[in-house]
């Protein structure tokens, strides 16, 4: 290998390398502050979020740790055709949020975003947000309450109007978990808010 193929290579490894940790999940994925000392520029997409649209940073981060445990490119995984064969994925849910395409484009019409993509954190965020605002509008759910928002963000307006949850006693136990981890999301929070919130703020 010459020189300058080599040189070539390492620097292709190297934007690999950094694409790669850009893109990889926080390492403690449980604690809201080690998210933000890790991903800094995450606590800034989530308040611009609640700025927005006002709802809270703790009820953003439950519901991606629900949907994607903060992968960006999750998918639900394939159905298995005779049981063997990889075949169709069981709905077209992508990105941090696991947003459907139709429901993505409904986003993308209201707000007029229409550069956002799915496996972006900033615009995933502002997604929650503006569905969390959505459901408040159309349903009266507090942006606060992680549990019937999240009932809400999975079967969406129309199904919580119903009361579709109902039929799903797993589903009610997951928005009890999406609950909890608000609360804990909001508790560590409290920890850190001041740090993150300095002009002089700086990661380690």
């Amino acid at each position: 290998m010459s020189k300058s193929a080599f040189q070539l290579a390492v620097v292709l490894c190297g934007a690999l390398f950094i694409s790669g940790c850009a893109n990889s999940p926080p390492r403690n994925i449980n604690n809201s502050c080690d998210i933000f000392y890790d991903k800094d520029d995450w606590y800034d997409a989530t308040r611009d979020s609640f700025e927005r649209w006002g709802v809270p940073i703790h009820v953003q981060l439950a519901i991606i740790h629900q949907e994607s445990k903060f992968q960006y490119d999750a998918r639900p995984p394939r159905t298995y055709l005779l049981g063997i064969i990889p075949w169709f994925r069981p709905s077209s849910a992508y990105g941090y949020a696991q947003v459907k395409d139709g429901t993505w484009d409904w986003y993308i019409s209201k707000t007029g975003n229409w550069g956002a993509d799915r496996d972006d954190f900033e615009d995933a965020v502002d997604f929650i947000g503006w569905y969390g605002q959505m459901s408040h509008k159309m349903l009266g759910i507090s942006k606060w309450d992680a549990y019937n928002q999240y009932l809400a963000y999975h079967e969406g307006q129309g199904g919580f109007k119903r009361k579709t949850y109902n039929r799903k006693p797993w589903l009610l136990g997951v928005a009890r978990k999406v609950k909890d981890n608000a609360y804990r999301y909001a508790v560590q929070l409290k920890r850190c808010e001041d740090d993150l919130d300095s002009p002089w703020f700086w990661p380690f």
